[in-house]
């Protein structure tokens, strides 16, 4: 009897153990875990070694710039009110658009680069860099690449690659392509449920701006948080431009 209660008292509390070190474990991936994508799925990947000359994830701190950046993949029925927006306030931004995007939305891409907003890649179908191989990354690029060109005369020579995701294979193929690679300093988590107009403003604006490249989506949280937050950023000195006049590429 005495034997079974040891053997119980031991494994109960190696279960507790483990637990607790599971408990532990959990806290530090909230704590220190990798950003949050830009669209619910996978991550913005960590720095690859040797990508100094390609990966743009902030303009220069001192410069008083500021970009937003919008990833478009969806959200037609949103971006009309962002545009008006964007007029009113002379504010011009970057689009990333997707390709299947713009053949889809053939006026409302020409609407963007008419009122001059930059237009750039964002891949074809928002496959995942590191779930495809570099020949399909390359598709993707290239059908983008035609896709936009199609309607405003323009190739891009920029790249926002899906969920921030990307990988040495996707440098190799911004230098073969002659190519950038945008990421983002301030992400306003849009897609994320719960993001209201009032959470993603606080989510941008409590944050050093100057440089800051800050990314959303059209989301219709977005384009109600959007006239204050270019209010309050202009407030603080700061000018919005688009990332073609932040001077890193």
């Amino acid at each position: 009897m005495l034997k079974w209660k040891k053997y119980t008292f031991l494994i109960v509390g190696t279960i507790a153990i483990l637990f607790g070190i599971y408990q532990i474990a959990a806290f530090f991936i909230v704590l220190f875990g990798p950003v949050e994508s830009t669209c619910g799925r996978g991550i913005q990947a960590a720095a690859v070694k040797g990508e100094e000359d390609i990966v743009m994830r902030s303009g220069p701190l001192e410069s008083q710039k500021l970009s937003f950046t919008c990833n478009v993949d969806w959200g037609e029925e949103v971006l009309p009110g962002m545009l008006d927006t964007l007029k009113e306030k002379d504010i011009k931004i970057t689009f990333f658009i997707c390709g299947r995007w713009a053949e889809k939305n053939p006026s409302l891409l020409r609407r963007m680069y008419v009122e001059g907003h930059e237009i750039q890649s964002h891949g074809y179908s928002h496959k995942l860099s590191t779930k495809i191989s570099k020949e399909q990354e390359k598709e993707e690029m290239e059908k983008t690449e035609d896709a936009i060109a199609l309607y405003i005369g323009e190739k891009p020579s920029v790249y926002a690659p899906p969920s921030g995701d990307y990988d040495s294979e996707t440098l190799e193929l911004c230098r073969e392509m002659n190519y950038k690679l945008s990421l983002w300093s301030s992400d306003t988590i849009d897609w994320k449920p719960g993001s209201t107009k009032d959470i993603i403003k606080e989510r941008i604006l409590k944050k050093d701006l100057s440089g800051a490249i800050v990314l959303m989506h059209p989301k219709p949280e977005t384009a109600k948080a959007l006239p204050e937050m270019i209010d309050e950023i202009q407030q603080k000195n700061i000018t919005i431009v688009p990332l073609r006049e932040m001077g890193i590429y």
